[in-house]
């Protein structure tokens, strides 16, 4: 116990030391803003804006072993993103607005990122339809004692812009330059498939089921997982809806339960894949998060993660389906090395058809990994 103290009080040290200069980094980001905003008034369409977030990972953002969670950087992320949408909307006349996110890319964690490193989180605008945007995210880790930086995350997200009047009035976005026509075709087809996996994922909800008592080790009951939080104003947006960082940052802590008790070792996120927002969870709310393992494969966990709200004032509304996703873990040893991941015992046609359609989304993965390696040789 002293000894994991002083490694602690030894991080804290190295972050106070750094965080000045992160103050500094901060400065200088909203020149390049107002110049944009000046060019966009004169034609009436923007270059693809930017938004920079840069934070540096203090000991409560990380496990006790010193990586950040998935979870933070998941909350990053959408920050980032909801602040680059929501300026971007609210360069035009009407209503003020605020950028609602509406689903999550597949997120890969590309490099862990450490106690001590700052995460600097890039949005940009990528796409505008009539009424939602996608905003591509980078995260890189940098160790500014040193200098070394890495790509530690990459992620696309999807944004409608809410009236602050109404917030079931969707308001139309402002559109963006191109630097080609290909460039905004691509992102038209990204739209269209975005848009028609949502609806699909919206057609195959179903139920949790609670685990059985006495479960054997390793099965799905075994490591099932449930996390209750109750809604407040801290986790809310202007529209008393919660934020989607926070609800991201419940899901990957829930994941990561199921995934610790099911190896008994250190684990950490790997990737995630496309999150949906399916209704606003509103302040005051009771939310139920579940966690459940849907494949595994020799050193790799699948997760389906599943989110239900209730009102405690309007009980005879009910629970609904809020938010779903899959999470990807692994696990690690001591010196961050993947480990061998035990078998998952199924039982019951219903575990086994999800196993093998989580099989199916791995194998998937795995081909568009490897492609995607070939075309960048």
């Amino acid at each position: 116990m002293d000894c994991s103290r002083a490694q602690q009080s030894q991080a804290s040290d190295e972050v106070d030391k750094t965080t000045a200069v992160v103050e500094k980094q901060q400065h200088s980001q909203s020149k390049q803003v107002s110049k944009d905003v000046r060019e966009g008034e004169k034609t009436g369409a923007w270059k693809c804006p930017k938004n920079q977030l840069s934070r540096i990972m203090r000991p409560d953002d990380a496990n006790i072993v010193g990586n950040v969670h998935g979870g933070n950087i998941l909350r990053m992320i959408e920050e980032a993103g909801c602040i680059v949408s929501t300026r971007h909307c609210n360069t035009q006349n009407g209503d003020r607005c605020l950028a609602a996110l509406v689903r999550v890319e597949k997120t890969e964690f590309l490099s862990p990122v450490f106690i001590g490193e700052v995460a600097h989180v890039t949005a940009e605008i990528t796409y505008t339809s009539k009424h939602s945007l996608e905003v591509q995210v980078k995260v890189m880790a940098e160790n500014i004692l040193t200098g070394a930086k890495k790509l530690a995350n990459k992620a696309a997200l999807w944004y409608v812009p809410c009236s602050l009047r109404n917030v079931d009035k969707i308001m139309e976005v402002p559109p963006i330059k191109y630097a080609s026509a290909e460039q905004e075709e691509e992102g038209r087809k990204r739209y269209e498939a975005q848009k028609m996996e949502r609806l699909e994922t919206k057609a195959r909800i179903e139920e949790v089921m609670p685990s059985p008592p006495n479960p054997e080790k390793h099965t799905v009951g075994f490591s099932q997982s449930s996390l209750i939080h109750l809604v407040g104003p801290s986790d809310c947006t202007l529209h008393d809806y919660v934020h989607g960082g926070v609800t991201m940052k419940l899901m990957d802590e829930v994941a990561g339960i199921v995934a610790a008790r099911h190896c008994n070792t250190n684990v950490v996120t790997a990737s995630v894949d496309a999150i949906n927002f399916h209704r606003k969870i509103k302040k005051g709310c009771v939310v139920t998060v579940t966690g459940r393992l849907t494949f595994v494969s020799n050193k790799s966990m699948e997760i389906e993660v599943l989110v239900d709200a209730s009102s405690l004032v309007e009980a005879e509304k009910g629970k609904y389906r809020a938010v779903s996703a899959f999470f990807t873990f692994i696990s690690l040893d001591k010196d961050n090395k993947p480990l061998p991941v035990p078998a998952l015992k199924v039982e019951g046609e219903d575990e086994q058809r999800r196993f093998d359609e989580g099989k199916a989304r791995y194998l998937q993965n795995k081909e568009k990994r490897l492609s995607d390696k070939t075309r960048r040789q």
